[in-house]
């Protein structure tokens, strides 16, 4: 019974672009409840932008779990702490290589389109991660803590770079 067992929660940082929709969508909200009284169909244009409004709110309202069992790693996207979604998952087995993001040995995936799983904090150390998984290359960006590397690093120590 030698299992491996390692989550980790990490908050994405809102981007002033998502921070900007949801200003815009609650200020047309408000306008439109404003001007209700006015306009014909008032309430049926109130209610859309407002449910318009919940959902970019949610939208943009994200956190990351890292999951890492044995040999398996999982990554949910948590929307506004209420709904999970399944994002991405790999075996070990598929791991061609892990290395600080910047790092020298992955030139030559320069060219292989990233998926980015991080906190889009620039303090923050990101890694990337590529996988030959159904016959085409990943890449995949994400800020594990030490314990999924080095769970990562016991079964693959020759792809893990620190």
């Amino acid at each position: 019974m030698n299992d491996f067992y390692t989550e980790q929660l990490l908050k994405r940082k809102t981007p002033a672009s998502g921070v900007l929709l949801v200003s815009v969508c609650g200020a047309v909200t408000i306008i439109s409840a404003l001007s209700a009284i006015i306009v014909p169909f008032g309430i049926l244009i109130t209610t859309a932008f407002g449910v318009l409004t919940y959902f970019v709110q949610r939208s943009v309202n994200l956190e990351y779990e890292y999951l890492y069992i044995n040999g398996e790693l999982d990554i949910d996207k948590i929307m506004a702490r209420a709904k999970r979604r399944k994002v991405f998952s790999c075996n070990i087995r598929d791991l061609e290589l892990i290395a600080p993001r910047g790092a020298s040995e992955l030139a030559p995936f320069a060219d292989v389109k990233a998926k980015d799983f991080s906190s889009n904090c620039p303090d923050h150390k990101k890694y990337e991660m590529i996988l030959m998984s159904k016959g085409e290359k990943q890449r995949i960006i994400f800020e594990p803590n030490k314990a999924i590397l080095d769970g990562i690093r016991m079964l693959a120590p020759r792809k893990v770079i620190m």
